[in-house]
């Protein structure tokens, strides 16, 4: 059967390459209709099946149940604020990241009880790895604590707890995936604390000059924009069966350090690149990235047939190939 799919966040980075990809038939079923829903209207891919846009913040009132109402097949919840916007405006973090979370989840309950227990959506929420918190193993498997020390990652390990329960009494068919920091991201910077990861490659390579704010020792867990829309398309037809309750996964990526990437980026831009980047220690954002983690072992997800990157030259070239601006001669 056909499927209408709604994308939550359809107007953000990730939203637009999961519909490109949506769009282009990587779902791997047929598709009745595509809708992308944020709080500016999203820009809606070329297809071969209807595609629309709608606009509205999904922790307003009522916001969440008209998107419910259409009964879509697949939901994706993308919606949230940023890590480092999410930290300094707590109210705002929690209103967003996680009640309006809790919002859609009971508007979709509803739409379930309504229907009389037929309607069963699957629901992919993007977590993330900010969901742990130190101390730190060397590498994180698929059995380590969830203990957030941010703000960011209370709402969204909040978030995969009501994704869980609500799919243990079968309101919906869900599930969370806990991604690696996307990298490299195309555009401007953003709020983030993480936004430097991608701004030390992504400005060098447009000719600008990039701040670093914490040291080069800094070893994080990276994967591209494509890897995760892929992450996206591959849950949407997944047996959630094989997760057997537990509904959370860890997403593959690459760990590095700051200089590990830096020499990716002096491999294949040359000394001039690495030139433009400027150590500016900023200790909230250094403060903030020191409490993610930093390596795993994402056994679980690689077993089902998730796949990211090798190492982060890959992720570079990802850039390149996908994102990076065609300047003028």
């Amino acid at each position: 059967m056909a499927a209408d799919i709604l994308i939550i966040g359809g107007a953000g980075m990730v939203g637009q390459k999961l519909a490109n990809r949506i769009a282009a038939g990587g779902i791997g079923r047929a598709i009745e209709s595509l809708t992308l829903h944020d709080i500016v209207t999203a820009k809606c891919p070329p297809a071969d099946f209807p595609t629309a846009a709608s606009t509205g913040n999904l922790a307003d009132t009522g916001a969440a149940a008209r998107l419910a109402a259409a009964r879509p097949d697949i939901v994706y919840h993308l919606a949230a604020i940023v890590s480092g916007d999410a930290e300094s405006n707590f109210d705002k973090g929690w209103d967003i990241n996680a009640r309006g979370s809790w919002a859609l989840l009971e508007a979709l309950r509803a739409e379930h009880e309504a229907s009389g227990g037929t309607y069963r959506p699957r629901v992919v929420f993007a977590s993330s790895i900010a969901v742990f918190g130190p101390p730190f193993p060397d590498r994180i498997d698929d059995d380590f604590l969830c203990a957030p020390q941010t703000s960011y990652g209370a709402q969204k390990a909040v978030t995969e707890l009501l994704i869980a329960d609500y799919a243990r009494k079968g309101f919906i068919d869900g599930l969370s995936l806990r991604l690696p920091t996307l990298c490299v991201r195309p555009g401007k910077p953003n709020l983030a604390a993480s936004s430097f990861f991608s701004g030390i490659i992504r400005e060098p390579l447009n000719g600008e000059t990039a701040i670093l704010p914490v040291p080069d020792s800094v070893r994080h867990w990276h994967a591209s924009p494509r890897a995760a829309a892929k992450f996206f398309t591959d849950a949407a037809t997944l047996d959630t069966a094989r997760l057997a309750g537990r509904l959370s996964l860890n997403m593959p990526g690459v760990s590095c350090t700051v200089a590990e990437q830096i020499e990716a980026l002096r491999s294949i831009a040359g000394e001039a690149a690495v030139a433009g980047i400027e150590p500016r220690p900023d200790e909230t954002i250094h403060r903030i990235v020191s409490g993610w983690p930093r390596d795993f072992a994402p056994h679980r997800a690689r077993a089902l047939g998730f796949t990211a990157e090798q190492d982060f030259e890959e992720i570079i070239r990802v850039y390149l190939e996908d994102d990076l601006p065609v300047r003028p001669d």
